[in-house]
Protein backbone atom coordinates (compact mmCIF):
# COMPACT_ATOMS: atom_id res chain seq x y z
CA UNK A 1 0.00 0.00 0.00
CA UNK A 2 2.99 2.28 -0.37
CA UNK A 3 1.94 3.13 -3.93
CA UNK A 4 1.09 6.75 -3.16
CA UNK A 5 4.40 7.70 -1.60
CA UNK A 6 6.49 5.71 -4.06
CA UNK A 7 4.84 7.51 -6.94
CA UNK A 8 4.89 10.90 -5.24
CA UNK A 9 8.53 10.72 -4.24
CA UNK A 10 9.49 10.01 -7.84
CA UNK A 11 7.42 12.76 -9.41
CA UNK A 12 6.93 15.52 -6.87
CA UNK A 13 8.03 18.91 -8.15
CA UNK A 14 10.29 21.43 -6.48
CA UNK A 15 9.46 23.14 -3.21
CA UNK A 16 8.39 26.14 -5.17
CA UNK A 17 5.63 24.28 -6.97
CA UNK A 18 2.01 24.91 -6.11
CA UNK A 19 0.72 22.93 -3.12
CA UNK A 20 -0.75 19.62 -4.19
CA UNK A 21 -1.69 16.35 -2.60
CA UNK A 22 1.26 14.71 -4.32
CA UNK A 23 3.68 17.17 -2.79
CA UNK A 24 2.09 16.72 0.61
CA UNK A 25 2.68 12.99 0.29
CA UNK A 26 6.19 13.67 -1.00
CA UNK A 27 6.84 15.80 2.07
CA UNK A 28 5.68 13.01 4.36
CA UNK A 29 7.83 10.49 2.51
CA UNK A 30 10.91 12.63 2.95
CA UNK A 31 10.26 13.69 6.51
CA UNK A 32 8.81 10.55 8.03
CA UNK A 33 12.19 9.30 9.32
CA UNK A 34 11.92 12.08 11.88
CA UNK A 35 8.84 10.38 13.33
CA UNK A 36 9.11 7.05 15.03
CA UNK A 37 6.44 4.98 16.68
CA UNK A 38 8.26 1.71 16.32
CA UNK A 39 8.26 -0.74 19.22
CA UNK A 40 10.80 -0.25 21.94
CA UNK A 41 9.99 3.37 22.82
CA UNK A 42 12.26 4.64 25.53
CA UNK A 43 9.92 6.49 27.87
CA UNK A 44 10.90 5.89 31.48
CA UNK A 45 7.87 4.19 32.99
CA UNK A 46 9.17 4.81 36.50
CA UNK A 47 8.61 8.56 36.13
CA UNK A 48 5.24 10.21 35.61
CA UNK A 49 5.97 12.95 33.11
CA UNK A 50 2.35 13.57 32.25
CA UNK A 51 1.01 12.91 28.76
CA UNK A 52 3.40 11.22 26.36
CA UNK A 53 3.43 10.03 22.78
CA UNK A 54 1.51 11.26 19.82
CA UNK A 55 2.51 12.01 16.24
CA UNK A 56 2.06 15.79 16.34
CA UNK A 57 3.78 18.56 18.26
CA UNK A 58 0.92 18.67 20.75
CA UNK A 59 0.57 14.88 20.83
CA UNK A 60 -3.10 14.88 19.95
CA UNK A 61 -3.14 11.84 17.63
CA UNK A 62 -1.57 8.42 18.06
CA UNK A 63 -2.10 6.70 14.71
CA UNK A 64 -0.43 7.54 11.42
CA UNK A 65 -3.76 7.55 9.61
CA UNK A 66 -5.07 10.20 12.00
CA UNK A 67 -1.87 12.21 11.62
CA UNK A 68 -2.15 12.00 7.83
CA UNK A 69 -5.58 13.67 7.93
CA UNK A 70 -4.28 16.78 9.66
CA UNK A 71 -2.10 18.46 6.99
CA UNK A 72 -4.53 17.48 4.25
CA UNK A 73 -7.44 19.26 5.90
CA UNK A 74 -5.73 21.91 8.02
CA UNK A 75 -6.31 25.51 6.89
CA UNK A 76 -2.71 26.19 7.89
CA UNK A 77 -1.25 23.56 5.55
CA UNK A 78 -2.87 21.92 2.50
CA UNK A 79 -6.20 23.63 3.19
CA UNK A 80 -8.44 21.15 1.38
CA UNK A 81 -12.07 21.95 2.09
CA UNK A 82 -13.07 18.39 2.86
CA UNK A 83 -12.10 14.75 2.42
CA UNK A 84 -14.01 14.83 -0.85
CA UNK A 85 -11.70 17.61 -2.11
CA UNK A 86 -8.69 15.42 -1.34
CA UNK A 87 -10.25 12.49 -3.18
CA UNK A 88 -10.99 14.69 -6.19
CA UNK A 89 -7.29 15.55 -6.42
CA UNK A 90 -6.20 11.95 -6.05
CA UNK A 91 -8.66 10.88 -8.74
CA UNK A 92 -6.91 13.23 -11.20
CA UNK A 93 -3.38 12.32 -10.13
CA UNK A 94 -1.00 10.29 -12.26
CA UNK A 95 -0.99 7.52 -9.66
CA UNK A 96 -4.82 7.16 -9.66
CA UNK A 97 -4.49 4.31 -12.15
CA UNK A 98 -2.27 2.39 -9.76
CA UNK A 99 -4.72 3.10 -6.95
CA UNK A 100 -7.51 1.52 -8.99
CA UNK A 101 -5.30 -1.46 -9.76
CA UNK A 102 -4.49 -1.91 -6.07
CA UNK A 103 -7.90 -1.23 -4.51
CA UNK A 104 -10.33 -1.88 -7.34
CA UNK A 105 -12.03 0.20 -10.01
CA UNK A 106 -14.62 1.48 -7.51
CA UNK A 107 -12.05 2.90 -5.11
CA UNK A 108 -13.12 6.50 -5.79
CA UNK A 109 -16.87 5.95 -5.95
CA UNK A 110 -17.49 6.80 -2.31
CA UNK A 111 -15.55 9.88 -1.15
CA UNK A 112 -15.57 8.85 2.51
CA UNK A 113 -14.24 5.38 1.83
CA UNK A 114 -11.72 6.71 -0.69
CA UNK A 115 -10.36 9.22 1.81
CA UNK A 116 -10.03 6.46 4.40
CA UNK A 117 -8.06 4.49 1.81
CA UNK A 118 -5.77 7.47 1.18
CA UNK A 119 -4.84 7.91 4.84
CA UNK A 120 -4.60 4.13 5.38
CA UNK A 121 -2.14 3.94 2.49
CA UNK A 122 -0.09 6.71 4.03
CA UNK A 123 -0.18 4.94 7.38
CA UNK A 124 1.04 1.71 5.81
CA UNK A 125 3.87 3.47 4.02
CA UNK A 126 5.00 5.33 7.13
CA UNK A 127 5.47 2.01 8.90
CA UNK A 128 7.77 0.64 6.22
CA UNK A 129 10.80 -0.11 8.41
CA UNK A 130 13.23 -0.65 5.53
CA UNK A 131 12.59 2.76 4.01
CA UNK A 132 11.70 4.90 7.01
CA UNK A 133 13.46 3.28 9.97
CA UNK A 134 16.71 1.98 8.46
CA UNK A 135 18.92 2.91 11.44
CA UNK A 136 21.75 3.36 8.96
CA UNK A 137 23.48 6.38 10.46
CA UNK A 138 27.14 6.61 11.42
CA UNK A 139 26.09 6.56 15.07
CA UNK A 140 24.20 3.30 14.57
CA UNK A 141 27.30 1.84 12.95
CA UNK A 142 29.36 3.13 15.87
CA UNK A 143 27.07 1.42 18.38
CA UNK A 144 27.39 -1.80 16.37
CA UNK A 145 31.18 -1.56 16.32
CA UNK A 146 31.32 -1.01 12.56
CA UNK A 147 32.48 2.61 12.51
CA UNK A 148 34.40 5.17 14.52
CA UNK A 149 33.44 8.70 15.45
CA UNK A 150 35.90 11.54 15.03
CA UNK A 151 37.41 13.10 18.16
CA UNK A 152 35.08 16.09 17.78
CA UNK A 153 32.05 13.84 17.41
CA UNK A 154 33.10 11.87 20.50
CA UNK A 155 33.41 15.11 22.47
CA UNK A 156 29.97 16.09 21.27
CA UNK A 157 28.52 12.75 22.37
CA UNK A 158 30.03 13.16 25.84
CA UNK A 159 28.58 16.69 26.14
CA UNK A 160 25.24 15.45 24.81
CA UNK A 161 25.05 12.85 27.58
CA UNK A 162 26.56 14.89 30.43
CA UNK A 163 23.71 15.97 32.77
CA UNK A 164 25.63 19.08 33.81
CA UNK A 165 26.57 20.17 30.29
CA UNK A 166 24.30 19.55 27.31
CA UNK A 167 21.98 17.22 29.24
CA UNK A 168 20.39 16.42 25.89
CA UNK A 169 20.06 12.70 26.60
CA UNK A 170 17.66 13.36 29.48
CA UNK A 171 14.97 13.75 26.80
CA UNK A 172 16.70 12.58 23.62
CA UNK A 173 17.79 9.12 24.74
CA UNK A 174 21.08 8.14 23.08
CA UNK A 175 21.56 4.59 24.37
CA UNK A 176 20.05 1.36 23.13
CA UNK A 177 16.82 0.23 24.74
CA UNK A 178 16.85 -2.54 27.33
CA UNK A 179 15.84 -4.96 24.58
CA UNK A 180 18.68 -3.85 22.31
CA UNK A 181 16.57 -1.66 20.02
CA UNK A 182 18.35 1.33 18.48
CA UNK A 183 17.98 4.61 20.38
CA UNK A 184 15.10 6.73 19.15
CA UNK A 185 16.57 10.00 20.46
CA UNK A 186 13.31 10.92 22.14
CA UNK A 187 11.61 9.92 25.37
CA UNK A 188 8.22 10.55 23.75
CA UNK A 189 7.43 13.08 26.47
CA UNK A 190 6.20 16.66 26.30
CA UNK A 191 8.21 19.59 27.61
CA UNK A 192 8.01 23.39 27.79
CA UNK A 193 11.20 25.14 26.70
CA UNK A 194 9.78 28.60 25.84
CA UNK A 195 10.87 28.94 22.23
CA UNK A 196 10.63 32.60 21.13
CA UNK A 197 7.54 33.72 19.28
CA UNK A 198 7.68 33.31 15.52
CA UNK A 199 6.16 36.45 14.08
CA UNK A 200 6.14 35.00 10.57
CA UNK A 201 3.19 32.81 11.56
CA UNK A 202 0.03 34.67 10.48
CA UNK A 203 -1.92 33.70 13.60
CA UNK A 204 0.72 35.37 15.75
CA UNK A 205 -0.21 38.75 14.32
CA UNK A 206 -2.92 38.63 16.98
CA UNK A 207 -1.05 39.38 20.23
CA UNK A 208 -3.69 37.50 22.21
CA UNK A 209 -3.15 34.25 20.30
CA UNK A 210 -0.89 31.58 21.73
CA UNK A 211 -0.23 28.03 20.62
CA UNK A 212 -0.17 26.35 24.02
CA UNK A 213 0.61 22.88 22.75
CA UNK A 214 -0.80 20.12 24.93
CA UNK A 215 -3.52 22.33 26.42
CA UNK A 216 -4.72 23.78 23.13
CA UNK A 217 -6.07 25.32 21.06
CA UNK A 218 -5.80 22.49 18.50
CA UNK A 219 -5.61 19.77 21.13
CA UNK A 220 -8.80 19.79 23.19
CA UNK A 221 -8.69 16.83 25.59
CA UNK A 222 -6.38 18.68 27.98
CA UNK A 223 -7.89 22.15 27.63
CA UNK A 224 -8.19 23.77 31.01
CA UNK A 225 -5.25 21.76 32.38
CA UNK A 226 -2.89 24.66 33.02
CA UNK A 227 -0.03 22.39 34.06
CA UNK A 228 0.25 21.22 30.45
CA UNK A 229 0.20 24.65 28.79
CA UNK A 230 3.32 25.33 26.78
CA UNK A 231 4.32 21.67 26.56
CA UNK A 232 5.23 20.22 23.17
CA UNK A 233 6.38 16.78 22.10
CA UNK A 234 10.07 15.99 22.30
CA UNK A 235 11.02 15.18 18.69
CA UNK A 236 13.51 12.57 17.69
CA UNK A 237 16.91 13.94 16.70
CA UNK A 238 17.44 11.31 14.04
CA UNK A 239 18.16 13.06 10.74
CA UNK A 240 18.05 16.40 12.56
CA UNK A 241 20.92 17.78 10.47
CA UNK A 242 18.65 17.59 7.40
CA UNK A 243 15.99 19.90 8.81
CA UNK A 244 15.52 23.50 7.80
CA UNK A 245 13.30 24.57 10.69
CA UNK A 246 13.37 23.68 14.36
CA UNK A 247 11.00 23.58 17.33
CA UNK A 248 7.23 23.52 17.24
CA UNK A 249 6.87 26.95 15.63
CA UNK A 250 9.86 26.88 13.27
CA UNK A 251 11.39 29.95 14.92
CA UNK A 252 14.96 28.73 14.34
CA UNK A 253 16.41 27.70 10.99
CA UNK A 254 19.86 26.22 11.58
CA UNK A 255 20.95 23.34 13.76
CA UNK A 256 23.66 25.38 15.44
CA UNK A 257 21.16 28.10 16.37
CA UNK A 258 18.89 25.44 17.84
CA UNK A 259 21.68 24.24 20.12
CA UNK A 260 22.60 27.86 20.93
CA UNK A 261 19.05 28.52 22.08
CA UNK A 262 19.29 25.82 24.72
CA UNK A 263 22.60 27.19 25.92
CA UNK A 264 21.71 30.90 25.81
CA UNK A 265 18.00 31.09 26.53
CA UNK A 266 18.61 32.18 30.11
CA UNK A 267 22.17 33.50 29.92
CA UNK A 268 21.54 35.80 26.91
CA UNK A 269 17.77 36.28 26.73
CA UNK A 270 18.19 39.55 24.85
CA UNK A 271 19.45 37.53 21.86
CA UNK A 272 16.30 35.44 21.66
CA UNK A 273 13.41 37.59 22.89
CA UNK A 274 12.21 41.03 21.87
CA UNK A 275 12.13 43.99 24.19
CA UNK A 276 8.88 45.34 25.56
CA UNK A 277 7.86 48.96 25.20
CA UNK A 278 9.86 50.07 28.22
CA UNK A 279 13.01 48.43 26.86
CA UNK A 280 12.98 45.37 29.10
CA UNK A 281 13.54 41.97 27.50
CA UNK A 282 10.28 40.08 27.38
CA UNK A 283 11.48 36.57 28.24
CA UNK A 284 9.37 33.61 27.20
CA UNK A 285 7.32 35.85 24.92
CA UNK A 286 5.31 33.04 23.32
CA UNK A 287 3.85 31.77 26.60
CA UNK A 288 1.57 33.79 28.88
CA UNK A 289 3.11 34.55 32.30
CA UNK A 290 0.63 32.39 34.20
CA UNK A 291 2.22 29.32 32.59
CA UNK A 292 5.89 30.21 33.11
CA UNK A 293 6.10 27.79 36.02
CA UNK A 294 5.83 24.98 33.45
CA UNK A 295 9.06 25.98 31.71
CA UNK A 296 11.96 23.57 32.06
CA UNK A 297 14.97 24.99 33.94
CA UNK A 298 17.19 21.91 34.05
CA UNK A 299 20.69 22.18 32.50
CA UNK A 300 21.64 23.67 30.16
CA UNK A 301 18.81 26.03 31.11
CA UNK A 302 18.51 27.77 34.45
CA UNK A 303 21.77 29.75 34.50
CA UNK A 304 21.35 33.40 35.45
CA UNK A 305 21.65 36.06 32.75
CA UNK A 306 25.22 37.18 32.24
CA UNK A 307 26.77 34.10 33.82
CA UNK A 308 28.89 31.57 31.96
CA UNK A 309 26.67 29.24 29.89
CA UNK A 310 26.78 25.47 30.23
CA UNK A 311 28.51 25.08 26.86
CA UNK A 312 31.19 27.19 25.20
CA UNK A 313 31.10 28.06 21.50
CA UNK A 314 33.57 25.26 20.77
CA UNK A 315 31.46 22.80 22.76
CA UNK A 316 28.37 23.83 20.81
CA UNK A 317 30.29 23.00 17.64
CA UNK A 318 31.14 19.60 19.12
CA UNK A 319 27.49 18.83 19.88
CA UNK A 320 26.47 19.89 16.36
CA UNK A 321 29.17 17.61 14.94
CA UNK A 322 27.78 14.70 16.93
CA UNK A 323 24.22 15.42 15.79
CA UNK A 324 25.46 15.11 12.22
CA UNK A 325 26.21 11.42 12.90
CA UNK A 326 22.47 10.73 13.26
CA UNK A 327 21.77 11.09 9.53
CA UNK A 328 20.67 7.84 7.92
CA UNK A 329 22.58 6.50 4.95
CA UNK A 330 25.80 8.46 5.39
CA UNK A 331 27.97 5.30 5.36
CA UNK A 332 27.86 3.69 1.88
CA UNK A 333 28.56 0.04 1.12
CA UNK A 334 27.85 -1.31 4.59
Amino acid sequence: MGWMCNSAAATCGSRGSAPSLRCAICKWCRNSPSISTSPGGEGDESVDNGPTGGLTWDGRVDRHRDQARLPLLSPFEMANDSPAAVVARVRKATYAREARKTFGDAVFNDAGEAFATVVAALEEYQQDAEQLYPYSSRYDAYLAGRALLTPQQMRGLALFNDPQKGNCASCHRSRRGNDGTPPQFTDYGLIAIAVPRNRDIPANADPSFYDLGACGPLRTDLSGRSEYCGLFRTPTLRNVALRGSFFHNGAVHTLREAVEFYVERDTRPEKWYRRAGEGRVRKYDDLPPQYHANINIEPPFGIRAGNTPALSAAEIDDVVAFLGTLTDGDLPNR
